[in-house]
């Protein structure tokens, strides 16, 4: 494994403020105990850690008023990002880590073009990843981006967002796999109670699991007090979260 090992992050828009990158940073600090550094993508570094190394986004031509699919985090595969080299580790800016993560970067990779990735909580069959944390070699898949400028119009009418078509080239040109299952917990999946139990029984601190993931409308501030769902998925408190997330 190289000598360099990087955390990655983006953040582009209003969604997200410079906190939850400071939290995120904060929460790798606590739970990894392999050297890294911690890089952030973005168009507004304002408030962000001076700890944290920040760069502009690379350039992704895309139509105007398209709606938001994560395209931007194709650009991570740039063939030169910024002069960096090694092994990196991309972390959405929402997640809550529990526990040590030594585990995603120690997890042996077989070629310089594998890519790991949580397997589809929802529809496991389909093979498609999820891209909220996913582990690469700088610059190994160099032709995705030019595939993906080349073709994006038949990309968009076959793939809904991001990791859908991220996740299919790498199984077909490259190598996908898929981390542990029991590292990467889905909030709305696995920790909400089901129907009609989440109307009076608060979601619980799993027994296993190193990272969850918030997707959909709910965040962790959100979970934190509750509410945020939709009617069929009440959102109870969860103060538990606060121990993980506001370090």
């Amino acid at each position: 494994m190289s000598d360099n090992n990087y955390v990655l992050c983006m953040k582009w828009g209003t969604k997200y403020g410079a906190e939850y990158v400071n939290r995120l940073y904060q929460m790798v600090r606590k739970n990894l105990t392999i050297p890294f550094q911690m890089i952030c993508l973005t168009d507004d570094a304002n408030g962000i850690d001076k700890s944290i190394q920040c760069f502009p986004i690379p350039q992704l031509p895309l139509p105007d008023g398209l709606p938001e699919r994560g395209w931007k985090k194709l650009t991570t595969f740039s063939s030169d990002l910024y002069g960096l080299s090694g092994n990196v580790l991309f972390l959405d800016v929402d997640l809550v880590i529990i526990d040590n993560i030594d585990c995603f970067f120690t997890q042996e990779q077989s070629r310089d073009d594998e890519v790991w990735i949580i397997r589809d909580w929802k529809k496991p069959w389909r093979m498609v990843g999820n891209s909220s944390v996913y582990r690469f070699k700088i610059g190994a898949i160099p032709q995705l981006l030019e595939y993906f400028k080349e073709n994006f119009q038949e990309i968009r009418q076959r793939f809904r967002h991001e990791q859908a078509f991220l996740s299919w080239y790498i199984r077909e040109y490259h190598r996908l796999s898929y981390w542990d299952s029991t590292w990467c917990l889905s909030y709305k999946y696995q920790v909400l109670k089901k129907m009609p139990f989440s109307l009076w029984q608060p979601p619980e601190k799993p027994k296993y699991g190193k990272i969850l993931v918030f997707h959909g409308e709910v965040n962790p501030p959100d979970a934190i007090v509750g509410g945020g769902g939709k009617w069929y998925r009440k959102v109870l408190p969860a103060p538990w979260l606060k121990d993980y997330w506001e370090i």
